[in-house]
Parts: structure tokens; C-alpha cells; sequence
């Protein structure tokens, strides 16, 4: 299954920089490639099986997305479950690790298959750059959220 694969140092304790992703619903406080996102469901905020909806900066195109493995200060593994990206079975995991006091790296791994069958597959190599470009902007944007409090800020 393709993949792309980031990694970021906070400087941050894994606490903190975990209550960023696990605001789930908030997601678009950090995250540049957003316009909007919300809960699916308002019972379920976050943990496994909450599912939001993100809607891209573009206007047109969103993703729904649903928490698949939820481990507190370590893990987060998210689906892709239904939204109008050229792909499927799509995932993401956030993974932290204390590198030191107040320190944590963050691996961020995507994998995906491209829809449209041997078209699509020849358009991987198109694809990873692009998605490494978008979810490196995703974490630089966290670093700063976390760091120093910076969000992104929206037209009205």
C-alpha cells in the first residue's frame, strides 16, 4: 500500500501535543488544508470510534473520518471512510514519543490506495508529493498551535 510517512519534534511534553489531536472535533484550529470540522456524532467527542467530518480549504471537496485505534499519549489511528479524494482504504496514524523533557516527536503516517483501478496507480508517484507537501503544512501548523498557540485564522 503506498505511503508517506513525517515526522516533527515539539517542543512540548506528549500531554500537551496529544490534546491537540485529541480535540477531534477542532481539528481545523491547527490544520492550514481545512476550511471546517466537526463531529459526525456530538456523543462521541473523541476515543475510539468518533467520527468527524473535514471540510478541505478548496470548498468543494471534504473527508469523513472515523478513530479506528485510540491508545492516550501514544496513538491515534484514523480511517478515511467516505469523502470526495481520489482514494480508499485510507489511513492515518499519529504516533508521539517523548524524546526528552518537554519534547515529543510526532510520526504522522498516511497510507491510501487511489481510486480509478491501473490509472489511478500510475498516479502515485504524482500523489506522494502532494500529500507530503499537505501533511507536512499540517504538522508545522501543530508545532506552532502547540508551541506557541498560534491558529489559523478563517475569512468570515
Amino acid at each position: 500500500m503506498p505511503h508517506v510517512i513525517l515526522k516533527r519534534v515539539i517542543n512540548a511534553p506528549v500531554a500537551k501535543v496529544w490534546e491537540s489531536w485529541d480535540d477531534y472535533a477542532h481539528i481545523e484550529k491547527f490544520n492550514p488544508n481545512l476550511s471546517a470540522s466537526y463531529l459526525v456524532n456530538q456523543s462521541q467527542p473523541t476515543g475510539l470510534g468518533a467520527e468527524r467530518q473535514c471540510d478541505l480549504s478548496d470548498g468543494r471537496n471534504f473527508i469523513q473520518e472515523r478513530i479506528i485505534d485510540y491508545v492516550p499519549n501514544r496513538r491515534m489511528k484514523i480511517e478515511i471512510f467516505n469523502g470526495t479524494l481520489p482514494v480508499r482504504d485510507t489511513f492515518a496514524t499519529i504516533e508521539m514519543q517523548e524524546t526528552g523533557p518537554d519534547r515529543t516527536e510526532v510520526t504522522f503516517r498516511m497510507e491510501f490506495v487511489p481510486k480509478f483501478g491501473l490509472i489511478g496507480r500510475m498516479m502515485v508517484p504524482m500523489m506522494k508529493p502532494q500529500f507530503r507537501k499537505l501533511l507536512g503544512r499540517l504538522l508545522d501548523a501543530n508545532k506552532a498551535y502547540v508551541e506557541d498557540g498560534v491558529e489559523i485564522m478563517r475569512a468570515a
